[in-house]
């Protein structure tokens, strides 16, 4: 049985992976947090680098990246460290991966473990229309997210403690709301 630990003492915990899905205005949302540990996946230290990103993150935040086989940073859920996970923005790819239970990398591995010691997650999944536009390098471009796609995203809705949002606004409003659940002032 993990340890818990007050919210008070506790951390936001914020994994991001290959999209660049709403990314520079995920990283905004992030720096309004107090105390955040952002999880790095290997497809968005990429994606990072695309979109001429840096990591200006409040000086109480720390950073993980993507640099062990075991995912070893996911131990602290164990411990209490964290009351909430944020997955923003998630791929298709993590998704569907979320889904059904694999977990090879930092982002995947962490949800497995929020989900593992009942951690409260959000989710702000990429692929939930068939018609989208998103924010590539160069600027704005429409994309179909697969029949398959939608259907997982679906799927995870269905997930104990997870929220799905589908818009920056969903995002941003449920951050809100879970900052009001744990009493942290925003």
């Amino acid at each position: 049985m993990a340890k818990t630990r007050q919210h008070g003492s506790a951390r936001w915990g914020w994994a991001l992976t290959g999209s660049g899905h709403f990314f520079t205005e995920c990283l905004s949302l992030i720096r309004l947090l107090p105390a955040v540990d952002l999880f790095v996946s290997r497809a968005a230290a990429e994606v990072v680098r695309m979109y001429k990103q840096e990591f200006e993150l409040p000086g109480s935040a720390r950073l993980f990246r993507d640099t062990t086989a075991s995912a070893a940073p996911v131990g602290r859920f164990y411990h209490g460290d964290y009351h909430t996970l944020v997955l923003a923005p998630a791929t298709s790819n993590t998704v569907a991966k979320c889904v059904y239970g694999i977990s090879d990398n930092l982002a995947t591995n962490v949800f497995a473990q929020a989900g593992k010691c009942r951690v409260p997650v959000i989710v702000f999944a990429c692929d939930t229309a068939p018609e989208l536009e998103t924010r590539a390098p160069a600027g704005m471009v429409k994309v179909y997210p697969r029949r398959i796609d939608l259907e997982n995203t679906e799927r995870l809705k269905g997930f104990e403690a997870v929220t799905i949002v589908e818009s920056l606004e969903a995002l941003q409003e449920a951050v809100l709301q879970r900052r009001r659940e744990i009493g942290e002032n925003g």
